[in-house]
């Protein structure tokens, strides 16, 4: 095995063409190169130099030993840059897991900003419940999770996961545009007690969050359909089937509704990201930096877009069916949790 020190020496007597003028370039002495020099022929087992009275020139086999060193050389360097970069966030992989609500505005906010700044680094963004993605984010095959947890319906914590806060959902009530009720400003749960639902599936169990909310107001609502897409569940509400909670990050084309807040302290969502204690990867601190950001602006958006109306308001149509499925990406897709 070659020593690379050594294949220096025989690199710096190629370029400059004397053992004197190749210990200047290294900072050696004239004797330490021959004492390299020899070294390497030894280990080489042939003759790397033509010792002339007064010249020193590589043979056929010292030049092409001397083309190798400058490859081994040429990879050394793009290895520390490429591992510099990886060191300072510049560049490596990033696997993110998400719900798909977080997914519509969120994350698209956090990754436009942060794709920007950091082009080189790979992405691997991975649908699907916090359930399922928090195991692999524990086994290493994530670096981080968007989640999202109920106050009335609260997940297991782990010992292995760290869930920093990033923003609160609230779960607004969604009305078919004609519904009595329109005309209140806030509502209360209560005031629903008699209405047919549309409601999600359970968090943590069967029962869902309404169930539990309502249990707790002392009724049991009457229930037509659990669906956890939201899509689905606003185009139900629009043909008059029922009422329904859908969080505001599931509420970004709602078209022909009407969106009331509710007086209550315990329905919303309350939106994190799970990292791993001990992750190694650079990139995620730097990443999470712009989602907090990305949640901070959305929260104050979408306090001001659901906030009460001064008067009775219904959410309109802003464009036709047909334009709405061209210019909104993701319109047509069903969107979960």
């Amino acid at each position: 095995m070659f020593n690379t020190a050594r294949l220096q020496v025989v690199l710096e007597i190629a370029r400059h063409g004397t053992i004197v003028a190749a210990a200047e370039q290294l900072r050696l002495s004239p004797s330490a190169v021959s004492h390299q020099l020899a070294t390497l022929e030894q280990e080489a087992g042939v003759a790397l130099v033509d010792r002339g009275p007064r010249s020193l020139r590589l043979t056929a086999a010292g030049q092409r030993l001397a083309d190798y060193a400058q490859q081994i050389a040429d990879l050394m360097s793009a290895a520390r840059d490429e591992l510099s970069a990886h060191g300072e966030g510049r560049r490596g992989l990033l696997r993110i897991g998400f719900f798909a609500t977080a997914g519509a505005e969120l994350l698209p906010r956090a990754l436009s900003s942060f794709t920007r700044d950091h082009p080189q680094v790979e992405l691997a963004l991975i649908l699907g419940q916090p359930d399922e993605l928090l195991p692999r984010l524990n086994q290493g095959e994530l670096d981080l999770v968007v989640v999202f947890d109920h106050p009335l319906s609260p997940a297991q914590a782990s010992p292995y996961v760290k869930v920093e806060p990033l923003m609160v959902d609230p779960q607004l009530v969604v009305l078919p545009a004609d519904h009595p009720l329109c005309g209140r400003r806030r509502l209360r749960l209560a005031d629903l007690a008699a209405e047919p639902w549309i409601t999600t599936l359970g968090v943590q169990g069967e029962v869902s969050v309404l169930e539990l909310a309502a249990r707790a107001e002392g009724f049991q609502p009457r229930i037509r359909c659990r669906n956890d897409h939201y899509e689905v569940v606003l185009g139900l509400v629009r043909a008059g089937v029922g009422v329904a909670l859908v969080p505001s990050l599931g509420l970004r084309n709602p078209g022909q509704v009407a969106v009331r807040q509710l007086a209550h302290g315990k329905l919303h969502r309350e939106i994190g990201v799970a990292l791993r204690p001990g992750n190694p990867n650079p990139v995620v601190g730097s990443f999470v930096e712009r989602l907090t950001d990305a949640a901070a602006g959305l929260s104050q958006e979408l306090s001001e877009r659901w906030a009460p109306a001064s008067r009775s308001t219904v959410v309109p149509q802003r464009r036709s069916s047909a334009t709405a499925a061209r210019s909104a990406p993701g319109s047509n897709a069903a969107i979960t949790a």
